[in-house]
């Protein structure tokens, strides 16, 4: 029958297209497994790799650590080479001091000189120290010269006595130490005293000279004074005479010369010779009323008319008098 037929085609159709299904689920289900076993196998090679990552850090670290250990110790060794060296210079040369203490107590005036000489190289050597070179080098030198005490070694007593030594050294450093300040104190007061003794003495010098009070004992020593910028001699005038050239200024210096010249030409108009003018209407001007008559050869020589030129010159006096006041 023909719809038993198309059943079976439909049923025959599923069932292929399920095998083929089966099919391709187990060819992904083996590819998957695969990329898994890829997987873990990157991943275990990834672990290993940091394993030994870890290790090769571990080994650096450690030869690092060697190497700064090494230097330390090269460093150390080096440091206390040096100061067992600076150590045994400083113990010779204060047994040196102490031998030339000695040398200068038994016999001063010999060997003041020697000393000098030695001491202008260490003052130098001292000058180019570092602060800490020299903390350094006063410990060391306390050390020496401060020894320890054996504490273990004494009973009660030996410790009484020790400490009262202790106590009048510190007594006497003490007093030594107030004394020595005291003395600063009048060596600065008599200082002060002998600049100001010296201020006034220079101020005294300066004003005799004719210069400014401050002159010598100011910041800056005192200018010289030239007479010009191109001749290098001094200014030889005293203070107050520079002093008067500044006073009234050009008013004085006017009126002083207007005197001067009226003081020439009142000499010159008192040296010229006296003439009389001619009679005015019969009389003669400037002549007072209770006044003798002049002689006859005097009115005669009056009454003649004098000569242009006299007038003239009379005009021109009379003119530049006026325009002089």
């Amino acid at each position: 029958m023909p719809g038993d037929t198309d059943a079976a085609d439909a049923a025959a159709s599923k069932a292929a297209l399920n095998d083929t299904l089966k099919e391709y689920i187990n060819e992904w289900r083996k590819t998957r497994e695969k990329e898994e076993e890829e997987l873990k196998k990157l991943k275990e090679k990834q672990a290993k790799r940091k394993e030994i990552r870890a290790e090769q850090e571990k080994k650096l670290n450690q030869q690092k650590k060697e190497e700064e250990e090494k230097l330390r110790k090269e460093e150390n060794e080096k440091k206390a080479k040096e100061a067992e060296e600076k150590k045994k210079r400083l113990e010779e040369a204060e047994a040196k001091r102490q031998e030339m203490l000695e040398a200068q107590k038994a016999d001063k005036a010999g060997a003041g000189g020697g000393q000098k000489a030695a001491g202008g190289g260490d003052a130098r050597r001292e000058m180019t120290k570092t602060k800490e070179q020299l903390e350094e080098e006063k410990k060391i030198a306390l050390s020496i010269r401060i020894k320890p005490l054996a504490l273990e070694e004494m009973d009660t007593d030996d410790l009484k006595a020790k400490a009262n030594e202790l106590f009048n050294i510190v007594i006497a450093l003490e007093t030594d130490k107030y004394d020595y300040e005291q003395r600063r104190i009048t060596q600065d007061y008599e200082l002060n005293e002998l600049k100001e003794r010296q201020k006034s003495q220079l101020r005294q010098k300066a004003l005799k000279k004719g210069l400014d009070p401050e002159a010598f004992s100011g910041k800056y020593p005192p200018p010289i004074r030239m007479y010009s910028k191109y001749e290098r001699r001094t200014d030889t005038r005293t203070y107050e005479d520079r002093k008067k050239l500044y006073e009234g200024g050009w008013e004085v210096i006017r009126a002083e010369s207007l005197d001067a010249i009226w003081k020439e030409k009142y000499e010159e108009f008192s040296k010229r010779p006296a003439k009389k003018l001619p009679k005015w209407f019969g009389e003669r001007p400037g002549k007072k009323g209770g006044d003798p008559e002049t002689p006859e050869g005097e009115e005669e020589a009056g009454d003649a008319a004098p000569p242009e030129e006299d007038y003239e010159e009379e005009e021109e006096e009379e003119e530049e008098e006026e325009e002089e006041e």
